[in-house]
């Protein structure tokens, strides 16, 4: 897979290039790149931004110096790459990032990710530039590098190789081998500490009786979940901006 995010602080992305998860998809052929609009604007001084049409704070990321990324860097259209590319703006308006959606990205030969920064996009970059938009809650953010971060992370960890362990990617919460459902509690050494004791029957040795309690303790957190949404379903929820 290839993943290229563009951004206007790639060197934000300097510590998860320095993940061993990622360093492991990197070896294992995998790419992950940052492309700085910056570096492509039309505009002299290095202008990327601008003030919004009808007024209001803030500056908005300009239709024109995103085509010019994205023609530099893939010679074409933007308006026909999205075509045969997945182009993801990072806004908190999107659809929510879960599990079943970073499977279906890691699914994919290539992504393109859009991080925007003040205001967020001129709203024509994300009607004619973008595939899709997917949001990491519904929340603000100074800028998308986070959001991208965060969605990048749960890809590559998903890629052959990127884990020391295949099965660390297989059963965990949310996964398909849960049913949707948060993982089960984990313990280790020491098996008892200031009276708290580890569950006897992880101590047992009988595996049957193991994936039987973790089971029943998967169904008991995702009620718990549940019910925790219950409580707070009367709150407004709000992107309250345009940045993921």
């Amino acid at each position: 897979m290839r993943i290229d995010v563009f951004t206007l602080f790639p060197e934000a992305f300097a510590w998860l290039l320095s993940q061993r998860h990622v360093t492991n998809a990197i070896g294992a052929g995998h790419e992950l790149r940052c492309v700085n609009y910056r570096d492509h604007t039309p505009l002299s001084g290095g202008q990327v931004d601008d003030t919004p049409f009808g007024g209001g704070a803030g500056m908005v990321l300009r239709v024109d110096v995103v085509e010019a990324a994205l023609r530099a860097t893939y010679g074409e259209d933007p308006v026909a790459l999205r075509e045969r590319r997945r182009v993801i703006a990072l806004d908190p308006a999107g659809q929510l990032l879960d599990d079943g959606l970073v499977d279906e990205l890691t699914a994919e030969p290539a992504l393109t990710l859009l991080s925007g920064r003040y205001e967020g996009f001129d709203e024509r970059i994300l009607e004619h530039f973008c595939s899709e938009r997917v949001s990491i809650g519904r929340y603000v953010l100074a800028g998308g590098e986070l959001a991208a971060m965060v969605l990048c992370d749960a890809v590559l960890r998903k890629l052959p190789g990127a884990l020391g362990d295949e099965r660390s990617a297989r059963e965990e919460s949310f996964s398909a081998a849960l049913q949707g459902r948060p993982e089960y509690p984990h313990y280790t050494r020491p098996a008892e500490h200031r009276g708290w004791r580890v569950p006897d029957v992880l101590l047992s040795g009988h595996h049957a009786r193991i994936a039987e309690w973790r089971a029943e303790r998967s169904r008991a957190r995702a009620g718990e979940a549940a019910q925790s949404l219950g409580r707070g379903s009367g709150a407004e929820l709000s992107s309250g901006g345009s940045l993921p």
